[in-house]
């Protein structure tokens, strides 16, 4: 079999393919090790998409990759070090383990009080339930997840209780008198709290903080409730704004050992954006789902894609995913960002 075909056998999950198997078919000099030349193959074989078409590995990323396994640090990897490339590396890229989060699709956003539609971007949020259900009805996600903006009616960051709070001399604006829909303002705090002023929107148990009608509910699947503490914003469904309390989604997702983690809703530079970047640092592979998510401002949203990107995560369109999830399409920005994690995690465990 050719080695350049020799990842896909290995995708299949009725595939009696060995570790050695793997390993030999790659070691063209039949030493007993790899060197960056014949790793430089296997990643080629294994970074490609469902038709075969092999995306590029960087030469500085497949050098980063390859002394990651390089444990000894000798110039090769040994079958040792192979062992645990192949069950901490190679097995996650060709067999993912895939959740999908869905980030606040509730009414106040689509047709309430804070309809994106009308703010900047001018975008209808209503235009990502179609894709978003499309994939729920076509794919079998490993897990599923529902984020709700949750706020008690006396939260920070609505506009009309600009007067319960008193403003820190560092706010650009100190009259509260002054201060408009979507300005940012400083509240007094220990430490201070840095925040943007929206419309009163998705009130606990009002019609506005429900999902649309329109979108489908997965049975089984878990609801995340975020931004309850009435002192403190919180965009992404993993923390609040200033890290002081995480609604336990990394946890869940940890616990049903989930590798990769697809984010989509509204909106795409608020909410889903700071989502993504959670998602990126709590250490899974993070993959944007363009077309699912609608946003507030143009250019915020090109800086949410910009910063997934640069931190190893991907950015794709829905029509993707069924390929992604399956493991026959496989990123070479998703394989470097799990090397640097579980670089990381060797590090942290010296």
């Amino acid at each position: 079999m050719a080695s350049t075909n020799f990842i896909d056998f290995v995708c299949n999950p009725d595939s009696t393919c060995t570790m050695d198997a793997c390993f030999m078919a790659f070691d063209k000099n039949c030493d007993g090790k790899l060197n960056l030349d014949e790793f430089r193959v296997l990643c080629q074989a294994l970074f490609r998409n469902n038709s075969g078409v092999t995306y590029e590995l960087k030469d500085y990323e497949l050098r980063d990759i390859f002394t990651i396994f390089d444990s000894n640090h000798d110039d090769f990897i040994d079958r040792d070090e192979f062992t645990y490339c192949w069950n901490n590396w190679i097995k996650v890229i060709v067999r993912p383990i895939s959740a999908i989060l869905i980030i606040d699709v509730q009414n106040d956003f689509i047709c309430g009080t804070l309809d994106i539609s009308k703010c900047p971007a001018k975008q209808n949020a209503e235009e990502v339930i179609q894709p978003i259900n499309s994939l729920l009805d076509t794919l079998e996600f490993d897990a599923i997840f529902y984020s709700y903006d949750w706020h008690p009616s006396d939260h920070v960051s609505f506009l009309d209780n600009i007067n319960l709070r008193k403003l820190h001399e560092s706010s650009p604006k100190k009259d509260p008198e002054t201060v408009q829909l979507y300005d940012t303002v400083v509240f007094e705090g220990e430490p201070p709290v840095t925040q943007r002023m929206w419309p009163r929107h998705c009130v606990q148990n009002t019609w506005g903080s429900e999902l649309h009608k329109d979108l489908k509910v997965v049975e089984n699947a878990t609801k995340i409730y975020k931004g309850t503490n009435p002192e403190v914003d919180s965009y992404s469904a993993f923390w609040d704004n200033s890290k002081l309390t995480d609604t336990k989604l990394a946890y869940q997702l940890k616990m049903r050992n989930i590798t990769d983690v697809y984010v989509c809703g509204v909106a795409y530079d608020v909410c889903v954006g700071a989502t993504a970047i959670d998602a990126i640092s709590s250490g899974f592979r993070t993959i944007l789902l363009d077309d699912c998510c609608r946003g507030v401002d143009l250019l915020d949203i090109e800086k949410t894609k910009n910063t997934v990107i640069k931190n190893h995560g991907v950015v794709v369109n829905s029509n993707r995913v069924k390929n992604m999830v399956e493991g026959n399409d496989r990123r070479p920005e998703l394989g470097y960002k799990l090397a640097l994690n579980l670089k990381e995690q060797k590090q942290n465990s010296v």
